[in-house]
C-alpha cells in the first residue's frame, strides 16, 4: 500500500475506532470518559501510528488466507469484547444495538490488520533466526547464559530430572507450610464422605475420590489426625505435579526451546500463584490438568513424527496412559477426547489402521476400568443435571423474565422437574442454586416432553437463552471480567465477596494451620479479594479470557505458517475449553489447561 493512501486509511479508521471505543470498555456508561478525554488524542494518535505500520508492512504481502484467518479471529474478538462489556455491566446483550454492532465491525478490521501484521513479523524473525542460528540449535544464548547451559547439559539427564523436581518441589514448600494441609476445597469433602460412608456415586470420578478419600482415612488410621491425611495427599501431588512439569521442560529442550524460555518457565511452574494454588489443591482438576498437558505433548509427537512415534511401544504406552488418566479424572475431558477421534483419523493419513487399534485399546481400558470401579464399589449412577445444565439455566431465566410466555401446562411441566421454589435461586453466573433442585426420576420417565418445552420457550426467546448461557460462560471469553461468581456464599470459614478466583478453603474435617502467616495471607487476598486485579498487565495472565485469545492467537498463527502438525494438540485444548462454557459457571480451574499449556504455548511463537 502506498504511504499516502497508507496515511489517511490509517488517520479515518483511527479515528472511527476510538469513537467506537466506548462500547468495547466497561466504563458503567460513562462513554463521555473517552469521547471527552485529552486522552482520546493520545488514543487515536497510537491507534494511527499502529494502522500505519501494519499497513505498510502487509501492504505488499498480503494473501488472502492469512487476512481470513486474521479476520475470523479479529470478529470473534470483537464480538466477544463488545458482549463481555454489556454482560459485565447490565448481564444482558441487547443485540438490537445497533451502535454495538457498528463496533464490532470497526474494530474486526482494526484488529485484521493488527493480528495479520503480527503474524508476518513472527514468521519473518523465526525465518531470520532460523538462518542465523540454525533451526536445530538448542542454545542461542551467549555470555553467562552459554555457560550455565553448557553445565546444565553437561549433567546427566536422570541428574537434570532429579534436581529440577527437588527444585521445583522446595519452591513449593513455603506455600504448602503457610497454608498447611493444602487447599482441602472444591467438592473435598463430599468425596472424602464417600469413601468414609462406603456410599459412592458417579457423580465425581471414583478414581479420585478413592485416591484421596482412601489417602486421608488411611494416613488418619496411622496418626489420628485427618490434617495429616489431607497433607499427606497434598505433598503426593506436589510430588506428581513436580514429575510433570520437569517433563515439559525436557521436552521443550529436546524440542530445541532457548535455555533462556526453559528457565524461565521453571520460574513460572515454581513461582506462578496460578500453578503453585492448584498444585496444592486437592481437587480433581490438578491431575487432570496435568495429564492432559502430557497429552498434547504427546499429540504432538504423534502429528509430528509419526513413523518413529508409532515405532515405539513406549510412546504409545505413554499416550495411552495420559489420555486413559485425563479421562479418568474429569468427565469431559472422555467428551473432548471422543471428538478428537475423526480428526485424529482424518490427519493421519497412511497411519489409520495402527491409530484405530491404539484409540479403541485406549478407550477399552478407559470402558473397562471405570466401568469395573463402579460395579466394584456399587457406585449409584449420576443425575442428568450436569450435562443438562445450560437448558436448565436456560428456562430458569426464561422463568424469571418471561414467566408471562408460560401456559398454565407449562408451568406445571416446568415444576415436575424445577420446583417453584427452585427457581427463585437462579442467579445469572452460576446455575449450582437451581441445577440441585432437579429431579432426574421425572426427567427420565419421559424426557422428550421436557426437552419439547426447552424448545418452545427457547424459540419464542432465543435472546434469553443466548443471554442465560453467555452469562454462565463469559469469564472463559471475556478478559476484563472479575470472577465473583460466588459473592454472598456461605462456606466453612468465610463468605465469598469481591473475588471467587479460588476457593481459598479447608473444608472439613481439615482445618488451615498455617506456619507462616504472611505468605498464607497473601495467597488468601489473591483467591478472594480484587488484588492482582489491580495491576495493569500482570492482571491479564490471571485472566482465563485473556489466556484463551493468546491460545486462539497461536492457532491462527500456526494455521497461518501451515504449521499443521501444531493443530492438533491446539484442537485438544479448544475442545476441552467448549466442554467448559457448557459448565455450570466459569472458574479458572475449569479451564487450568490454559496456565499449563502456556509456556509451550509461547514458545510456539517465539522459538
Amino acid at each position: 500500500m502506498q504511504k499516502k493512501r497508507a496515511i489517511i486509511v490509517s488517520l479515518l479508521l483511527a479515528l472511527v475506532g476510538t469513537w467506537c471505543l466506548p462500547k468495547m470498555l466497561n466504563l458503567k456508561g460513562n462513554s463521555l470518559a473517552i469521547s471527552n478525554s485529552f486522552f482520546s488524542i493520545f488514543l487515536w494518535g497510537g491507534c494511527a501510528y499502529a494502522l500505519y505500520r501494519s499497513l505498510i508492512r502487509i501492504g505488499k504481502k498480503m494473501d488472502r488466507r492469512g487476512a481470513a484467518a486474521a479476520g475470523l479471529l479479529g470478529l470473534l474478538f470483537s464480538c466477544c469484547i463488545a458482549f463481555g462489556v454489556q454482560l459485565d455491566y447490565g448481564e444482558n446483550v441487547n443485540f438490537k444495538d445497533a451502535g454495538m454492532w457498528i463496533s464490532i465491525l470497526i474494530w474486526a478490521g482494526i484488529l485484521t490488520i493488527w493480528i495479520q501484521c503480527t503474524w508476518e513479523t513472527l514468521k519473518v524473525w523465526q525465518e531470520r533466526r532460523g538462518r542465523d542460528k540454525g533451526e536445530n540449535k538448542l542454545v542461542d544464548e551467549d555470555g553467562i547464559w552459554y555457560k550455565l547451559c553448557g553445565k546444565w547439559n553437561s549433567m546427566s539427564e536422570k541428574k537434570r530430572t532429579a534436581l529440577t523436581m527437588c527444585l521445583l518441589f522446595l519452591c513449593w514448600l513455603p506455600v504448602f507450610l503457610a497454608v498447611y494441609p493444602g487447599f482441602f476445597v472444591y467438592d473435598a469433602q463430599d468425596e472424602f464422605i464417600q469413601v468414609q460412608t462406603r456410599n459412592f456415586t458417579t457423580h465425581h470420578p471414583l478414581f479420585h475420590v478413592l485416591l484421596l478419600g482412601g489417602t486421608i482415612l488411611g494416613v488418619n488410621k496411622l496418626t489420628g489426625s485427618y490434617n495429616i491425611g489431607i497433607a499427606a495427599y497434598t505433598l503426593f501431588q506436589m510430588f506428581f505435579m513436580s514429575g510433570v512439569f520437569t517433563y515439559v521442560i525436557s521436552y521443550m529442550k529436546k524440542r530445541g526451546v532457548a535455555f533462556i524460555f526453559r528457565v524461565g518457565t521453571f520460574f513460572y511452574f515454581a513461582f506462578f500463584p496460578v500453578i503453585v494454588m492448584f498444585t496444592l489443591c486437592s481437587a480433581k482438576d490438578g491431575i487432570f490438568t496435568a495429564a492432559l498437558l502430557l497429552l498434547l505433548l504427546s499429540l504432538a509427537d504423534m502429528a509430528r513424527e509419526k513413523e518413529s512415534f508409532f515405532a515405539s511401544w513406549k510412546k504409545q504406552i505413554f499416550f495411552a496412559a495420559c489420555a486413559v488418566v485425563m479421562m479418568s479424572f474429569r468427565h469431559n475431558g472422555m467428551y473432548a477426547f471422543l471428538v478428537m477421534i475423526p480428526v485424529l483419523l482424518l490427519y493421519m493419513k497412511g497411519w489409520r489402521k495402527k491409530l484405530a487399534f491404539l484409540l479403541g485399546g485406549t478407550f477399552a481400558v478407559y470402558f473397562l476400568a471405570a466401568a469395573g470401579l463402579s460395579a466394584l464399589l456399587s457406585a449409584q449412577p449420576a443425575g442428568k443435571q450436569e450435562m443438562l445444565t445450560v437448558p436448565i439455566q436456560q428456562l430458569s431465566r426464561a422463568y424469571k423474565y418471561d414467566r408471562e410466555s408460560f401456559t398454565g401446562e407449562d408451568l406445571e411441566t416446568l415444576y415436575e422437574i424445577l420446583p417453584e421454589e427452585a427457581l427463585r435461586f437462579y442467579t445469572a453466573k452460576v446455575s449450582d442454586g437451581v441445577k440441585i433442585w432437579f429431579d432426574n426420576e421425572a426427567y427420565k420417565a419421559d424426557p422428550g416432553k421436557y426437552m419439547r418445552l426447552w424448545a418452545k420457550i427457547g424459540m419464542a426467546h432465543p435472546f434469553t437463552y443466548i443471554n442465560a448461557w453467555f452469562m454462565t460462560s463469559y469469564g472463559l471469553w471475556y478478559p476484563d471480567t472479575i470472577i465473583d461468581v460466588y459473592r454472598g456464599n456461605e462456606v466453612f470459614t468465610f463468605t465469598y465477596e469481591d473475588s471467587s478466583f479460588f476457593g481459598y478453603e479447608v473444608e472439613q474435617p481439615g482445618t488451615r494451620e498455617s506456619k507462616l502467616s504472611f505468605l498464607n495471607e497473601w495467597y488468601k487476598s489473591m483467591s478472594l479479594e480484587v488484588t492482582q486485579q489491580k495491576v495493569p498487565v500482570l492482571s491479564m495472565l490471571f485472566s482465563a479470557g485473556f489466556l484463551f485469545w493468546v491460545f486462539a492467537f497461536t492457532f491462527g498463527y500456526t494455521y497461518y505458517t501451515r504449521r499443521y502438525d501444531l493443530l492438533i494438540p491446539f484442537l485438544m485444548v479448544l475442545l476441552v475449553w467448549l466442554t467448559a462454557i457448557l459448565g455450570p459457571t466459569y472458574l479458572p480451574r475449569y479451564v487450568l489447561i490454559l496456565w499449563f499449556a502456556l509456556p509451550a504455548t509461547v514458545a510456539v511463537l517465539v522459538n
